[in-house]
């Protein structure tokens, strides 16, 4: 060593003083870059360890050769190894600074750890103030964050001293602010967007106000995906788009379900399925004690309750799930560039009379449908951009088919992203899509998880260079059919959609086979093209077996006799009361759901001074007997001349 060094001393100092600081750069770089690389587990594994050993190598040359090179005087050598080990130590420090970014991006998509939960109480506009003799209501679970949890620290805060009212779900709580049988209500900030679509509360944003607000950061539980499971496995997805006034997604637990798309997918044979859920099917909420309710009011108590009630429905593990808000959406269309979707004319004879034809047209993503701020496009085979493809994605009041024809069309889009993204050919473009969604999207799975997606999208880009399908898409199409359902707790009518179990247990069979729960091959022979008929090849379409949701049926004017038959045959006990050749009253309005209910009483009379002596109560008849006549006529046509004008 101290002859090494005795030499040193007598070679040129400048190149000596190059060699050291090259040397410090090189092995700091070097540690860089292999902690960059490492950290993509599952990503080209052979290739890191050659890259690893072959730069680790090269350290070793460069140290040991410039040495003998130094004290030999090959000044020449030294400089061009030099120069070549300086670019190479720029060359990591770029590569991970774009690894880092990469990862960075891909951090940010996983959930946060905590999520900013928000509770408003809010009162009629004419309730000024809340006074210590006036009743609150609250949700009577204790498990729901916003409705109970924060509420009661808000009264704490506030120092409230009011009686509190339980209610079991958020239309009863809102029914009863809206009968003043409470002078306020806790729920979420995000309230104005979760019950704006009920008719009863369509005009809740100039209704209501906020009187009290109290957020807090709460670790996020969201339905953790604790077990790995790489994405080179057949796994399924729930795509759950956001409508939130607020940036970012975790700002709310609650939010507006109106777009649910059940996605699997099988990395072996590049096959994907759709169910996209109308928002308005009628199912058992998994976070409500199952019952019954539109599928988008699970949105309300968060995205667990949403992935439960969705794996209740289907029959199928949700591996994974993925929000993405308005804003993202569009920025995600518009880093790919566009994308080429067959925009359906609309059949609405109203809104084309409004519009035109030829013409669709949709309120922004702030939900501004002013002249100015109206989002159109022609129909037929078009290139929309990100604020397009959201409006077509999002309209559905200009069809008859409604929330129906908004799950085709999103499943349109969704298709239309996928093939754009085959078309990615550079780095840059794949860096402006991940600068797109990376604040705007929020998923449970980790970021190895993500990571493993690579091998699975380096197969789909082969897939399509060899002028095959990048990915091939199995539609699909649940049958239902119009369903008033009287909410008895609620005094309220809601126009819901019921569905043929015959046509989902299809949908379910298609999912299973596709996850390789079932041992049936798909066989690949349909492959969807702009201008065929979408419907006629999507599974689920044309099966109505299975039978309907059993709703309570109208007695009044009917016989005693029919009235115990419908009840023998549902299971449900029935009690006579009074005398008379036909039913006068009943209990249970009419367009209950009979799952709900477990009795009922009926009264007979009919003569010629028989009054009747109503159940309901006196309160709620005149509503209920305007809502049972109108509830189709409301959903079909107000709502939507509403929305147009």
């Amino acid at each position: 060593m101290k002859v090494l060094l005795h030499k040193l001393k007598k070679c040129n100092k400048i190149l000596l003083s190059l060699f050291i600081i090259t040397f410090i750069l090189y092995t700091t770089s070097l540690v860089f870059i292999f902690k960059s690389i490492l950290s993509l587990e599952g990503i080209e594994t052979v290739l890191r360890i050659i890259f690893i050993v072959i730069f680790s190598l090269w350290l070793i040359i460069y140290l040991i050769w410039n040495l003998v090179n130094l004290i030999l005087k090959r000044n020449k050598t030294i400089i061009i190894t030099t120069i070549l080990t300086i670019i190479i130590s720029g060359g990591f420090i770029y590569a991970s600074l774009i690894i880092n970014k990469l990862y960075g991006s891909i951090t940010n998509m996983a959930e946060a750890k905590y999520t900013v939960y928000t509770t408003n109480l809010i009162s009629l506009n004419s309730t000024d103030t809340i006074n210590k003799d006036d009743k609150l209501g609250m949700i009577k679970s204790k498990d729901d964050i916003e409705g109970n949890i924060l509420a009661k620290e808000l009264i704490k805060k506030e120092k409230l001293k009011n009686k509190i009212e339980y209610y079991d779900d958020y239309y009863s709580l809102l029914n009863a602010l809206y009968n003043k049988d409470v002078s306020g209500v806790f729920v979420s900030d995000n309230y104005v967007i979760l019950f704006s679509s009920e008719e009863k509360f369509k005009d809740i944003a100039t209704d209501t106000h906020v009187l009290h607000e109290y957020s807090k950061k709460i670790e996020n539980k969201n339905n953790k995906n604790k077990k790995i499971k790489s994405l080179t496995e057949p796994f399924s997805i729930l795509l759950m788009g956001v409508d939130s006034e607020k940036d970012g997604l975790n700002a709310n637990a609650a939010f507006n379900g109106d777009t649910l798309i059940l996605i699997t997918f099988n990395p072996k044979t590049l096959t994907a399925t759709m169910f996209s859920m109308p928002r308005d099917i009628y199912v058992p909420i998994a976070c409500n004690n199952n019952r019954y309710n539109k599928i988008n009011s699970s949105a309300a108590y968060g995205t667990d309750c949403v992935v439960n009630t969705v794996s209740k429905l289907t029959d199928i593990k949700i591996d994974y799930h993925a929000k993405i808000n308005f804003n993202g959406f569009i920025d995600l269309v518009d880093a790919l560039g566009g994308v080429d979707v067959d925009v359906e004319q609309p059949d609405y004879d109203y809104y084309v009379k409004v519009h035109g034809k030829g013409k669709l047209c949709e309120s922004n993503q702030y939900r501004e449908s002013d002249e100015k701020n109206l989002v159109c496009m022609d129909t037929g085979m078009q290139h929309l951009n990100g604020k397009q493809a959201l409006a077509y994605a999002r309209n559905r009041h200009g069809f008859i088919q409604s929330d129906i024809a908004r799950n085709r069309h999103q499943q349109q889009i969704v298709e239309a992203i996928a093939k754009k993204t085959s078309t990615i050919k550079s780095f840059e473009d794949f860096e402006k899509i991940l600068d797109a969604i990376t604040n705007n999207i929020a998923t449970n799975m980790n970021k190895n998880q993500i990571l493993s997606f690579y091998n699975v999208l380096k197969d789909m880009l082969a897939n399509s260079k060899n002028n095959s399908e990048f990915v091939t898409i199995k539609k699909t199409y649940l049958e239902t059919y119009s369903l008033p359902v009287y909410l008895q707790y609620a005094y309220m009518y809601t126009s819901a959609l019921g569905y043929y179990s015959g046509s989902l247990d299809a949908i379910k069979d298609l999912m299973k086979t596709n996850l390789e729960l079932k041992k049936k091959e798909i066989v690949k022979s349909f492959n969807y093209k702009y201008g065929e008929n979408y419907e006629a090849n999507a599974t689920g379409k044309g099966i109505t077996s299975g039978g309907k949701l059993e709703l309570v049926p109208n007695f009044i004017g009917q016989s005693e006799t029919s009235a115990r038959n419908w009840a023998s045959n549902n299971g449900i006990n029935i009690e006579v009361v009074g005398s008379g050749p036909t039913i006068i009253n009943q209990s249970v309005p009419a367009s209950t759901l009979a799952k709900s209910i477990s009795s009922i009483t009926v009264e007979l009379g009919g003569g010629q001074n028989q009054q009747p002596t109503n159940e309901i109560s006196d309160d709620n008849q005149e509503e209920v007997v305007e809502q049972s006549n109108e509830v189709v006529e409301t959903t079909t046509t107000t709502e939507i001349e509403d929305n147009l004008e």
